[in-house]
């Protein structure tokens, strides 16, 4: 780089390139979240993306931008659920050691007896 306009312009258009590239991926992932849009109307979308790329790229914002947000959103919310989900699910589980020390304590309490107390103890361990 010969003076600093250089190095400013390489800085700009490395910016635009960037995004571009970041809006080109976001329009790939949303063409394929949304399953309301069939496999040729897709192929399509991707062949325009491939060899009209910017014109492509601003008709398909254009045409979809508004249920680009709706998408996304709706693919989060349900990332969060199945999230919580398996939270919940493995906090309400409990450990073959858990199982095994609730069973001691009926034991040691005279709930159950000695037999039960075994039973519990082998079906924890199993």
């Amino acid at each position: 780089m010969d003076s600093f306009w250089d190095f400013f312009w390489f800085i700009i258009a490395f910016f635009l390139l960037m995004a571009y590239l970041m809006v080109l991926f976001q329009i790939v992932i949303d063409l394929f979240r949304d399953h309301t849009v069939g496999g040729g109307m897709k192929a399509l979308w991707v062949v325009g993306l491939i060899f009209l790329p910017i014109l492509t790229a601003v008709i398909y914002l254009i045409a979809r931008g508004g249920g680009m947000a709706e998408r996304a959103m709706a693919a989060t919310q349900r990332a969060q659920k199945d999230a919580d989900e398996y939270i919940r699910s493995v906090a309400t589980s409990s450990s073959p050691a858990d199982e095994i020390a609730r069973a001691k304590s009926l034991l040691d309490s005279g709930a159950i007896s000695a037999d039960e107390y075994e039973k519990l103890k082998a079906k924890a361990l199993t």
